[in-house]
């Protein structure tokens, strides 16, 4: 069993799958909507429509492990992430990163090391990491890297051509 095939839920609370959204490759983001970082919403957007159409696609689970910063119902935050943001992307429910009660989706991502050669404990709300559609991990991306980031873009780039 690989990530993609991990038993989810959308933030509608529909059964779904990282390999049932059919793309070639995903950034998987952990979010949040009262975070100082809530802006890289525009750019998780922004990538998803460039790239969409060549089998990418971001997924989006709202956290709210970090100082409280993802309050909302599922409701509250589809409200959020559209009106404020115009997220389209696939957004996921609720979910723990970090700790005891941490998503075995986490459990697998977190042993990828950043480009620091870094692994572990994700830091902050936004943090990235760009994973293969047959659910390889390929890179992590720490919360402050923006999404459009250079690297970011080089390392879809790289994985949509191969």
């Amino acid at each position: 069993m690989t990530v993609t095939d991990l038993e989810l839920r959308t933030l509608a609370g529909e059964p779904a799958t990282l390999g049932g959204l059919g793309a070639r490759l995903l950034l998987v983001v952990n979010v949040a909507s009262k975070c100082g970082l809530t802006p890289q919403y525009k750019g998780l957007e922004r990538l998803y429509e460039q790239y969409a159409g060549r089998g990418f696609s971001v997924a989006g689970f709202p956290c709210n492990q970090f100082m409280g910063q993802e309050p909302g119902s599922p409701e509250e935050i589809a409200e959020f992430c559209s009106a404020i943001y115009g997220v389209t992307f696939p957004m996921f429910a609720k979910i723990d990163v970090n700790g005891e009660r941490r998503h075995p989706l986490y459990r697998e991502l977190v042993t990828l090391a950043d480009g620091d050669g870094e692994a572990g404990d994700v830091q902050w709300n936004f943090e990235k990491f760009l994973v293969r559609g047959d659910g390889t991990p390929l890179a992590r991306f720490r919360p402050r890297t923006d999404p459009e980031a250079p690297e970011i873009v080089a390392a879809i780039e790289r994985a949509l051509v191969s």
